[in-house]
């Protein structure tokens, strides 16, 4: 009966240990960004952009609910922005305007030089994870996860090189009497732009587990829904980037230990 008994006991701890697989991890991960700006605007000043390459770097926490389902929130440095090489829009401001009366002034002006948009954003993330286990030993283990961000906005410039004439018609047939113009410039653009975006992010990755450690490799991307210009006269850009990570993350908890642990006991019970 005593037998019987100490059995039943660790039979009832391993389904418990089972259906409750409360973990927690944390980690951090960083790679690369590949943002650019998109927009459904027809606006010349606004369109052409163009991926470019910048850092992302997070440190995160999971909280597992299954064996199949996570929940992860990240703290993330995001770096967004674009680039336009070549021809670029500029607009007509009062001082050009009147060098055209008694003719009307042009929409835009025209002319060519480098030009990038350097956004940097700090996205929290809220993702839902899926994930199953690899082999019989469960020691990779394919994810993916999407879900809701809020993005603040860091700092934001515009940075221009390059030197040309200017043009009143995009077919550069008509050079304004300014000579070459140098467009080298870096300039603070972050009260033009809204200070919080939101979005929706999300990746596909291979998880290595040994013990309580994790190291993975991730790829995925974010999309932001708001116009970050404050006035439409600007622009309406939408932010977004494709991402490309490596990470580590280190596992508390007592889902899959306790689980260990009752099967061992189960197989060599004590008998009290």
């Amino acid at each position: 009966m005593r037998k019987l008994i100490g059995c039943s006991i660790l039979i009832g701890i391993c389904i418990l240990s089972k259906q409750s697989f409360a973990q927690i991890s944390a980690g951090i991960k960083g790679g690369v960004s590949i943002p650019n700006l998109t927009t459904q605007s027809s606006n010349p000043l606004n369109t052409g952009y163009k991926s470019s390459l910048g850092p992302d770097a997070a440190i995160f926490g999971e909280y597992s609910i299954s064996r199949l389902f996570s929940v992860e929130v990240d703290l993330e440095y995001s770096y967004q922005g674009g680039k336009k090489d070549g021809q670029q829009a500029l607009p007509v401001t009062p001082d050009i305007a009147a060098l055209f009366y008694p003719n009307p002034a042009p929409q835009y002006l025209w002319a060519d030089f480098n030009a990038e948009a350097k956004l940097t954003y700090l996205m929290i993330p809220v993702l839902g994870k899926f994930g199953f286990d690899l082999g019989s030993k469960g020691a990779f283990r394919v994810y993916v996860d999407a879900g809701p961000f809020v993005a603040f906005l860091l700092s934001a410039k515009t940075i221009t090189k390059g030197a040309s004439n200017v043009y009143a018609d995009q077919a550069e047939t008509m050079p304004l009497l300014l000579g070459a113009v140098s467009w080298d410039s870096v300039e603070n653009i972050k009260t033009d732009l809204h200070s919080l975006n939101w979005g929706i992010a999300g990746n596909i990755g291979l998880m290595y587990r040994f013990g309580p450690h994790s190291v993975f490799i991730e790829g995925g991307g974010n999309y932001g829904f708001i116009n970050i210009q404050k006035d439409p006269a600007n622009g309406q850009n939408h932010t977004g980037a494709a991402v490309a990570r490596i990470g580590y993350a280190y596992t508390f908890g007592s889902g899959r230990s306790q689980v260990s642990n009752a099967e061992k006991k189960l197989k060599n019970p004590k008998v009290f």
